[in-house]
């Protein structure tokens, strides 16, 4: 694999914030497929692309899968784990509603951290906390006549905590090498496949519903883990952190474009105090900017 430099790899990390602001329109895109079904085609797309990818430098794709059963617990849980329930969310709720409660990991990332052994929760990560939960909180009061379900919410928040805890835990993996998350891709691909085969019935997508199945595929699920892989391990963490609270903001301004949400008030509300949270969580409003002499 490549060796990437501190400013190279953040930049690399930093590219898929605008992959996973695509996230919840491709999904749409991609038409009432089960959400299984729908997880395994575009993990099976990612792997394929690994492997091609792989076969192209002539390097082998199965010296970087021998890994410790963590490692495999870790990134198959993270990956299967956070895209099954997206798009059981994604599915039970209005996109914009889920996909905003979903990107409360970026702050559920902010807590978490604090809570490791030698950090510190300052009053400013509860306060952050706090307000991006107000804001999930004007979401759901505010689906109650827009055929929302509780099935939808759940499968959101657990988004939210499923993907922050697979960050954090990450950071502490930089010895393992970001092709091992083609093996990754491959283990979701059949866990997600087998699944579809035991609790769903079949709907292939139709027509142009394949363009948003191969977009998931190259894009949110699939080149964005091995770009932010390279960036949690290898770049500036607290950087590509405070970038990825951009993402709500822009995967709603996806959906609003592409015809998938209207810009209501209340939206727009619960948009910038999820923001603003995230931003005081961060701390990035607290920091003083150079008066020039």
């Amino acid at each position: 694999m490549f060796a990437f430099s501190h400013r190279q790899a953040t930049a690399i990390g930093a590219t898929t914030i605008l992959n996973w602001a695509l996230l919840a329109t491709l999904t749409q895109l991609s038409g009432p497929v089960p959400p299984f079904l729908l997880t395994g085609l575009a993990f099976g797309i990612a792997f394929l692309c690994f492997l091609a990818w792989s076969l192209a430098r002539h390097e082998s794709f199965v010296a970087p899968l021998r890994q410790a059963p963590s490692v495999w617990a870790l990134g198959v849980g993270g990956l299967f784990g956070y895209h099954a329930l997206y798009f059981v969310a994604q599915q039970n709720a209005p996109p914009a509603n889920a996909g905003l409660i979903s990107y409360l990991w970026p702050l559920l990332i902010v807590l978490f951290v604090g809570l490791l052994p030698g950090e510190r929760l300052l009053a400013r990560h509860v306060v952050g906390g706090l307000l991006g939960f107000v804001g999930a909180a004007l979401l759901i009061g505010g689906d109650l006549g827009a055929g929302g379900s509780a099935l939808g919410y759940g499968a959101a928040f657990a988004c939210a905590l499923v993907w922050s805890g697979y960050s954090v835990l990450s950071r502490a993996k930089k010895a393992v090498p970001t092709s091992a998350v083609g093996g990754f891709c491959l283990v979701t691909a059949l866990l997600a496949f087998a699944c579809h085969g035991l609790f769903e019935a079949t709907r292939w997508p139709q027509g142009n519903e394949w363009l948003g199945v191969l977009g998931l595929g190259l894009g949110p699920v699939g080149s964005a883990f091995f770009t932010w892989d390279i960036g949690v391990k290898h770049g500036d963490l607290h950087l590509l952190g405070l970038l990825a609270y951009a993402t709500p903001l822009l995967s709603t301004l996806a959906l609003i474009m592409a015809g998938y949400a209207q810009a209501t008030p209340l939206l727009a509300l619960a948009a910038g105090v999820i923001t603003l949270g995230m931003l005081i969580g961060s701390g990035a409003l607290s920091r003083r900017t150079p008066v020039p002499a």
